[in-house]
């Protein structure tokens, strides 16, 4: 789907073009193969580069080619139980801006609904703006996790097996978003070089707000990673220990219960011991036994073995 759009510093809302005009955001939204042709062939765009826009493996990096930059993120996007990263293009010509992306994302809403303020002629504002609002979505998440992650962290005794495939999914998710924000971090440096397209003083302030969010974002992910590390890591070590305690009481328990079954053994031969031919053998045979166990009963208590 491609559609046009254009809002100028004269206009109250986002209009709809039905052709190109100067100055108009071209939106393009899980395309076929013939219109990244038609793109490739009407504006002198890379149909390369904007396949690459489509694949889902795709790497945030930035390229310029025929005085046209390329700028490609990944933004995150929810996907039945857990968010993945998803590539898009962002590019910048000299007389328009083009975005592409194989999924309609939810925060461009903000920009049809003229919920965020900006113009398709101030091109690299409008860039500072879209990206903007990406970090805005990571930053939502990795919250998001983060909370989740403190409600099993303080119960981390308690862990059941669904928290733990719950902080699978998260580290999953978070190294997804490293993988994306490292790199876009790398490419916002170099957009502030200004090499790839002309930057106002004020569209530079913006970008290095932009680059610092991105560490912040990025130190929030290792932050998140680290506590993953570590509730798995007292996970294991209450886990061991419990396990040495059961290991421990079973193996006190069948010493205790090993001492009446050798002496019963013992009276269950056919030769003669001390009192067996007692009439209270039996009786005296099971107060003796109870008490060498109720005995070594008390030792291990005091030693904490049971």
């Amino acid at each position: 789907m491609i559609k046009f759009y254009q809002k100028t510093v004269k206009d109250q809302k986002l209009k709809e073009l039905r052709k190109f005009s100067v100055g108009s955001w071209i939106y393009v939204e899980n395309p076929s193969e013939k219109e990244l042709i038609r793109l490739s062939s009407q504006f002198g765009l890379d149909e390369y580069l904007l396949k690459d826009a489509i694949d889902p493996n795709e790497v945030p990096r930035v390229e310029i080619n025929n005085n046209i930059t390329y700028v490609f993120t990944r933004v995150p996007y929810q996907e039945e139980d857990r968010i993945i990263t998803i590539p898009l293009l962002v590019g910048i010509a000299p007389d328009f801006i083009f975005t592409v992306c194989c999924r309609k994302l939810d925060f461009w809403y903000k920009f049809f609904d003229s919920y965020i303020e900006f113009y398709t002629t101030q091109k690299s504002k409008f860039f500072t703006q879209i990206f903007s609002e990406i970090n805005e979505i990571y930053n939502d998440a990795l919250t998001n996790i983060s909370r989740q992650m403190r409600g099993v962290s303080v119960r981390v005794d308690q862990i059941k097996n669904e928290d733990i495939l719950r902080f699978v999914i998260f580290e999953e998710m978070l190294n997804d978003f490293m993988a994306a924000l490292i790199p876009t971090n790398a490419l916002l440096n170099n957009i502030l070089s200004g090499k790839f397209f002309k930057l106002y003083e004020e569209d530079q302030d913006l970008i290095e707000n932009l680059f610092l969010v991105n560490r912040q974002l990025i130190e929030m992910c290792k932050a998140n990673l680290k506590t993953i590390v570590n509730v798995r890591e007292a996970y294991s070590t209450i886990m061991s220990n419990n396990l040495n305690r059961i290991i421990k009481f079973f193996t006190s328990l069948t010493i205790v219960l090993t001492i009446p079954t050798i002496i019963a053994s013992f009276y269950g031969m056919n030769v003669l011991l001390p009192f067996s031919e007692s009439h209270f053998a039996f009786a005296g045979i099971t107060i003796f036994t109870i008490i060498i166990c109720f005995v070594v009963l008390i030792i291990f208590i005091k030693k904490d073995w049971l």
